[in-house]
C-alpha cells in the first residue's frame, strides 16, 4: 500500500512554511518557505504611503495566499510525491490576526474604496493601537463582575480580537459597518480552500472570549461596552464555531490546480501556531509545559481542572488536545528582541570580528557572551521591548537595562537579554505551578531552539528543569499536518484523533538541556532582582514607562 502524506502550513509574523509530512512516522520530506512581501506593515500602508501612528502592526491578505501558491507547489515538485497520495491539509497562524471582510467573503483592504483606511486591512496579532479598548473592557467587566474574566487571568489583552474590533467602531464605523464579519486569518486562508467559512475553537477560546459551555460574553455585556456593539456576537462574529481536528471542508477545484493538488481532500479547520505544536512535540498529557520560541513565546501547558493563573491568556475546553483544559500564556518580544539589538544597537567593530572569525553576527555574539558566567556582566533587563502580555497583560510598559557602565561590552549586553526573557518565562511558570497547575517537564520548539544553544542552557539555568527540544524545525506545521491527517481520518490513511497522530508522528531530541547547579543559585539571585523590578515598573508603583510614551505620542 502506498504511503500517504498531509501537508501542514505555518503562518509566521514574516513568512509562511509549507511541510510534506509522512504519515507513518512523521518524517518532514521536505519544507519551503515563502516570505511575506510586505512584511509587517507598521509605518506606511501599500500602494497610498499613508503614515500608520504609533503600536499599528498590520499585513497584506494576499502574502497569506502567496504561501499556498508558492510554497505547497514547491514542497510537492522537490518531493516527487504523487497528489494521490496526499490526503489531508492542516494550517496554522499568529493570533489574534483578524480582517473585515464583505459578504464574498473578501478583505476589505482589496476594495478600492477602503483600502486607504488602516482599518480595512488585517490587524496582526502584535498591533496593541487597541490598548484603550482593551483597558476599558477590562474595567467594565471587573465592575460587572463577568465570569469570563477569571479564565483569562483577569484581563483582555489589546492584541486580541474584541479590542480590535472595538477600535475599528471607534475609529472607522464606515468600516465596521460595511464589514459582514471580522475573521481570524486562520479561519479565511481556510475558507480560500474550502469555499465556506469555518471558525476554530481554539482561537475563538483564547482570542474572541469564547467558551464551549457559555459561549460569548452576554449581549448585556457588549451593550455596557458599547449599544453599537450589543449584537456583535450575532452578526459580525456569527458562525459556527468547531473543534480542533475537525474536517472544514475540502479543497476546491479551482484550488487545488493552483497548489497543484488532488481536488477533494480534507482541509482542517484552522489552528493557531502555537497550539499546533504541542501535539507536535508529543505532549498530549497534564504536566508538561511547552514553549513555541520564535519572535515572541507563547507557553501551552494542559490541566483537568480549571484554576485561575494571573495574566494568562486563557484557559479553554479542549483548546490545545480534546479532553484536557489548555491552558496559554506568553511572551511578546522573544527573539524580536534580539533583532532588534542586532539590526540596531550592535557596533559596526563588531560586525567586523564576526566577519574576521568567519561567523554570522548572531552567531559571534552568542559564542562572545558564553565565555561569561551568570551575573559576570553586571546587567539585568527588563524584557518589555513590546510590552508585557503575561503576566501582566500590558502593552504599555516598556524595556529597560540596568547596570551599564563605561566597560560595558555589546556581547554583555546581548547575553543579558537572552537572560531577560528567560526571567520572564520564570514568571510565567511560576505563575501556573504556584496556582495548582503542574509545571514538571519543559518542552522548547521553534526557530530559537535550533539556533541558539547557550539561550537554552540559560532557560533551563533560570528554569532548574530540564529541557527537551523538538525534533522538527517546523513543529507548528507538524502539528499542522496532522490536524490535516485528523481530519481525513484513517479510512482515508490518516488517523481518527489527535493523541493516535502524536503518538506515531512527534520526535524530540535525544539530548536536551539539564540546569547547571551554580549557574542555577547565581541566576535564582538575578531573579530575585529582576522580581523587585518586574513588580516596581509593572503593577503601578512608577509609571515612568508609560509616563514617558505619553509624551512620546502627544509630540
Amino acid at each position: 500500500m502506498a504511503k500517504k502524506f498531509a501537508i501542514g502550513i505555518d503562518y509566521g509574523t514574516l513568512s509562511g512554511r509549507a511541510v510534506l509530512v509522512d504519515l507513518s512516522d512523521g518524517t518532514e520530506v521536505t519544507d519551503h518557505v515563502t516570505p511575506y512581501a510586505h512584511s509587517v506593515i507598521d509605518e506606511f500602508l501599500p500602494v497610498s504611503n499613508r503614515k500608520l501612528e504609533h503600536d499599528w502592526a498590520l499585513e497584506h491578505p494576499n502574502d497569506y495566499l502567496d504561501v499556498l501558491k508558492i510554497s505547497v507547489p514547491a514542497v510537492m515538485k522537490e518531493s516527487g510525491v504523487n497528489p494521490e497520495d496526499v490526503i489531508g491539509l492542516g494550517i496554522d497562524f499568529t493570533a489574534n490576526t483578524m480582517m473585515p471582510i464583505d459578504t464574498n467573503g473578501e478583505p476589505l483592504c482589496f476594495d478600492p474604496n477602503y483600502m486607504d483606511n488602516p482599518h480595512s486591512w488585517v490587524k496582526l496579532w502584535k498591533h496593541h493601537a487597541a490598548q484603550s479598548e482593551a483597558d476599558l473592557i477590562n474595567e467594565i467587566a471587573t465592575k460587572r463582575d463577568e465570569a469570563f474574566l477569571n479564565r483569562y487571568g483577569g484581563k483582555i489583552s489589546s492584541e486580541w480580537m474584541i479590542p480590535k474590533v472595538w477600535q475599528i467602531l471607534n475609529e472607522a464605523p464606515e468600516i465596521y459597518d460595511y464589514t459582514d464579519q471580522f475573521i481570524e486569518a486562520t479561519d479565511w486562508v481556510v475558507s480560500k480552500m474550502t469555499g465556506k467559512i469555518s471558525r476554530n475553537s481554539c482561537s475563538a477560546g483564547y482570542k474572541s472570549i469564547w467558551n464551549k459551555k457559555d459561549g460569548y460574553p452576554s449581549k448585556d455585556f457588549f451593550k455596557a461596552l458599547d449599544p453599537r456593539l450589543e449584537d456583535l456576537t450575532d452578526t459580525k462574529l456569527r458562525g459556527e464555531i468547531v473543534p480542533l481536528g475537525t474536517k472544514a471542508g475540502e479543497l476546491t477545484a479551482d484550488m487545488a490546480s493552483q497548489l497543484g493538488l488532488r481536488a477533494g481532500i480534507a482541509i482542517a479547520v484552522g489552528n493557531v501556531d502555537a497550539h499546533a505544536a504541542v501535539p507536535g512535540v508529543g505532549v498530549v498529557t497534564p504536566g508538561k509545559l511547552v514553549m513555541a520560541m520564535g519572535t515572541s513565546i507563547c507557553h501551552m501547558i494542559l490541566g483537568t481542572e480549571e484554576r485561575e493563573v494571573e495574566g494568562m491568556c486563557g484557559v479553554v475546553e479542549d483548546g490545545i488536545i480534546p479532553g484536557y483544559l489548555g491552558y496559554e500564556a506568553g511572551q511578546s518580544a522573544v527573539g524580536d528582541i534580539f533583532a532588534w539589538y542586532i539590526d540596531q544597537g550592535v557596533p559596526a567593530y563588531t560586525y567586523k570580528l564576526a566577519e574576521i572569525a568567519g561567523l554570522n553576527i548572531h552567531e559571534y555574539l552568542e559564542l562572545k557572551a558564553s565565555e561569561y558566567r551568570p551575573g559576570e556582566t553586571g546587567l539585568l533587563a527588563l524584557d518589555w521591548w513590546n510590552g508585557n502580555r503575561s503576566v501582566l497583560v500590558d502593552t504599555n510598559l516598556t524595556g529597560m537595562i540596568v547596570g551599564y557602565t563605561l566597560l560595558t561590552k555589546p556581547e554583555e549586553i546581548y547575553r543579558t537579554l537572552l537572560e531577560a526573557t528567560a526571567f520572564g518565562t520564570r514568571k510565567i511558570v511560576d505563575a501556573f505551578h504556584n496556582n495548582g497547575i503542574p509545571v514538571e517537564e519543559l518542552y522548547a520548539c521553534g526557530g530559537l531552539p535550533q539556533k541558539n544553544k547557550l539561550l537554552m542552557q540559560i532557560y533551563a539555568d533560570v528554569m532548574n528543569r530540564e529541557i527537551k527540544i523538538a525534533a522538527s524545525k517546523q513543529t507548528p506545521a507538524l502539528g499542522a499536518a496532522m490536524f490535516g491527517a485528523v481530519a481525513a481520518g484513517s479510512v482515508n490513511g490518516g488517523y481518527d484523533s489527535i493523541v493516535d497522530a502524536a503518538e506515531q508522528m512527534a520526535r524530540v531530541h535525544e539530548e536536551s538541556y539539564k540546569p547547571i547547579k551554580e549557574n542555577v543559585l547565581v541566576y535564582e539571585k538575578l531573579y530575585q532582582e529582576y522580581s523587585k523590578l518586574h513588580d516596581y515598573f509593572g503593577r503601578g508603583e512608577n509609571d515612568v514607562m508609560k509616563n514617558l510614551k505619553a509624551i512620546k505620542e502627544t509630540t
